[in-house]
């Protein structure tokens, strides 16, 4: 008799049930979802831009300006080394391209000059020119560099997607600068740029002694900026008020923790902010040293408000008041929360899916699934008989698998997922196939029905395995590789993959032996 082990039995009885119960909540109403216990299974597939609608946005990184900012924080360290005691006389400290250059007046100095740049490269290429030292960017260094930047500027651009509260939102890196963001359900694309292309870098400055000006090209001392006004600060007959604001950053927002819109005891929108335990302590030490003096808060190089600081501020809380809307504070509460954009996101590519075009396409996909699994039943009934009908029984949980594994993953089912899940149709019973022709074989050369199976399905295990084993290599490849619609294809292809192996040589082979014992058949029939 045909060995099939209990605990095989158990496994696919198991198995089924935990997939009927993670696809179940696919076909349910979002009122009965909303009613599941958190404990049961309750999620549902995400569905892709393409089926759901909503909006596409490639955004380009300004790899440059990091590389330039890099570059400025290596320019000041060598102005500090240089200007150590003993000081080194030099000029024409200046950034170009990739790297640094400065000019060392003694040459008797070069040798000393050499060894403080090299420690401070950290492993840049030191380059002498008879009295000129040059500082450069290895290739190495500039891509980890910009890798550096991406991989942060990508995990911004999450928080702040998350912040909105949208679900579900795909953000993918594409070549060497640009990230591709497509929010399903998201069909109005002015907010989302408005978002995700803001930079929010925001500083603390204290101003000079001139505080602002209404003329942009008047002279400004040393040490100090001139920078525009928000433009809800206008004033004097709609002039727009600058600033004179020093250069030096007393408190970053990088220590900002937390950012919420609120209303003031004026009915006016405000945004609150708090800083973390260094945060607080610098804050603390600038408001009271300076005590009646006006204080900057600069986002993204405009100055939003300039008050004058009226006691210290201790407990690493303020606010940051203005004429805001109640969107505009909304807005302003989640940048500051999610965190500054190491470099400026350019929008260069947007559109939107309408939910229409959408449902066309999940319609399209449904009458393509259906009409394959259709094909699929007709052929192995023909071809196979009651045999075939085992496997037709087979690929229907197999097709209740896939939809559990989207749903437990929580990956997203794209049109070309859709047309994976098609592929995965005509290829779950490819295995079954191979059994059965080998089963015919043994067959024919005068086995027994029970060792013509037995012998069959041992011998096509290894072509099943190495079968399935390269496709699930190329899908593995296409995902890694891939990006978007690609991804999706790979995705539903190697989860498909999976599943047809278990359904092929687990369920099928448990009907067929249940079949066997309960029959004890003279033929087979195939």
């Amino acid at each position: 008799m045909v060995n099939f082990a209990r605990w095989k039995v158990i496994l696919v009885f198991v198995v089924a049930f935990f997939g009927i119960a993670f696809a179940l909540p696919n076909i349910l109403p979002i009122a009965t979802i909303l009613k599941i216990p958190t404990w049961l299974p309750h999620k549902h597939m995400n569905l892709g831009l393409d089926l759901r609608g909503g909006a596409h946005l490639l955004l380009e990184a300004e790899l440059k300006i990091a590389v330039r900012d890099s570059l400025g924080s290596i320019r000041q360290g060598v102005r500090d080394e240089l200007t150590d005691r003993p000081r080194i006389l030099h000029k024409n400290l200046v950034v170009f391209g990739n790297g640094i250059s400065v000019e060392v007046v003694k040459p008797g100095d070069l040798g000393e000059a050499k060894k403080r740049l090299r420690s401070l490269g950290q492993g840049m290429d030191l380059i002498e020119e008879n009295n000129r030292l040059q500082l450069r960017m290895t290739e190495t260094q500039l891509r980890e560099r910009k890798n550096a930047v991406m991989d942060q500027a990508m995990e911004i651009v999450r928080r702040r997607l998350d912040e909105t509260g949208l679900s579900e939102p795909s953000i993918q890196r594409q070549g060497e600068n640009r990230i591709l963001v497509q929010a399903p359900g998201f069909s109005e694309t002015t907010e989302l740029k408005k978002v995700l292309g803001q930079t929010a870098k925001m500083t603390f400055h204290l101003l000079a002694p001139k505080v602002s000006t209404t003329n942009p090209k008047e002279r400004v001392p040393p040490g100090t900026v001139l920078l525009p006004g928000n433009e809800r600060d206008l004033s004097l007959q709609g002039e727009r008020i600058f600033y004179f604001v020093k250069k030096k950053v007393e408190v970053s927002g990088e220590n900002l923790v937390d950012s919420q819109p609120t209303v003031d005891q004026n009915n006016r929108n405000v945004v609150t902010f708090r800083f973390d335990t260094v945060g607080a302590r610098k804050f603390g030490n600038v408001t009271r040293r300076n005590v009646n003096k006006p204080f900057a808060i600069v986002l993204d190089g405009e100055v939003i408000t300039a008050p004058v600081i009226q006691e210290p501020i201790l407990g690493g809380n303020g606010q940051i008041t203005g004429t805001f809307t109640p969107s505009e504070s909304k807005r302003l509460a989640l940048l500051l929360r999610s965190g500054a954009l190491p470099v400026p996101l350019q929008v260069i590519e947007e559109r939107t899916v309408g939910p229409g075009l959408g449902a066309d396409s999940i319609a399209a996909g449904k009458i393509a699934s259906i009409l394959g699994l259709i094909a699929v039943v007709v052929f192995m009934a023909a071809a196979y008989g009651l045999f075939g009908m085992m496997a037709v029984i087979a690929l229907t949980l197999n097709l209740i698998l896939i939809a559990a594994g989207l749903s437990m993953l929580q990956a997203t089912l794209t049109l070309p997922g859709i047309a994976g899940i098609v592929l995965t149709i005509g290829m779950a019973v490819d295995a079954n196939v191979l059994v059965f022709e080998r089963i015919r074989e043994e067959a024919r050369a005068g086995r027994t029905p029970i060792s013509a199976v037995d012998s069959g399905y041992q011998r096509a295990f290894a072509t099943i395995i190495d079968a399935n084993l390269t496709t699930f290599i190329a899908a593995l490849l296409l995902y890694m590789f891939g990006s978007g619609p690609v991804r999706g294809f790979a995705v539903t292809l190697a989860i498909g993959l999976c599943t047809s192996m278990f359904s092929a040589i687990m369920v099928t082979r448990m009907m067929v032996v249940f079949w066997l014992r309960q029959k004890r058949p003279q033929t087979l029939p195939l």
